[in-house]
């Protein structure tokens, strides 16, 4: 299960924030990370969070939880933590929660990045990570070499080649944000 983690949910901490920082510009003053310590995957996100909060000098608060009730009583204290901007990396609790936590982010007027296209068409703002068809089709490589002998362990460990954004206008529209049409022409998808 590892490869597929590996294959499937790669981190994309910095290039979510920037396309934030595309939005904002020099007004975003603070950002949140939805963070599962449960998730062994979840430390290399919170490292590269921490990163990029030293490299921009934006403020970054943790959001810890690991299951409904918590994702509940996190949202308080974004809004109080006046975080600008959520980021929600690919964790089962908050995959399994989609609805759950994209309907908390508009309740409270919080811009999120998502991992998934299915997140932004649930209603969030917007999605950036790796293309589920393209990761497929390397997966389907795979499955091919090593049907025709190739050792697996021999193989190596594929990193996503595609990434997609994908962003909901509806959503922006209800928080008050307007999507620039720079960033509007590089996304893959609108939802409108």
């Amino acid at each position: 299960m590892q490869f597929l983690n590996a294959l499937f949910v790669p981190a994309v901490v910095g290039a979510a924030l920037a396309l934030v920082l595309v939005i904002y510009g020099p007004a975003t003053a603070a950002f949140g990370l939805l963070f599962n310590p449960n998730n062994a995957f979840a430390v290399q996100e919170r490292s590269e969070a921490e990163a990029v909060s030293r490299t921009t000098g934006l403020r970054l608060y943790i959001a810890v939880a690991r299951n409904e009730q918590e994702i509940d009583a996190v949202f308080e204290k974004l809004v109080s933590e006046r975080v600008d901007v959520l980021l929600v990396p690919p964790d089962p609790v908050f995959i399994d929660r989609r609805d759950r936590v994209i309907a908390l982010a508009a309740r409270h007027g919080i811009p999120a990045i998502y991992p998934y296209r299915e997140d932004a068409a649930a209603g969030g703002l917007m999605s950036y990570g790796a293309s589920f068809a393209a990761a497929y089709l390397q997966a389907g490589s795979y499955v091919g070499r090593i049907l025709k002998g190739e050792n697996p362990a021999n193989l190596p460990v594929l990193q996503p080649t595609k990434f997609e954004l994908v962003v909901n206008l509806k959503t922006a529209k209800t928080l008050g944000l307007e999507i620039p049409p720079k960033l509007l022409f590089t996304a893959d998808e609108t939802i409108e």
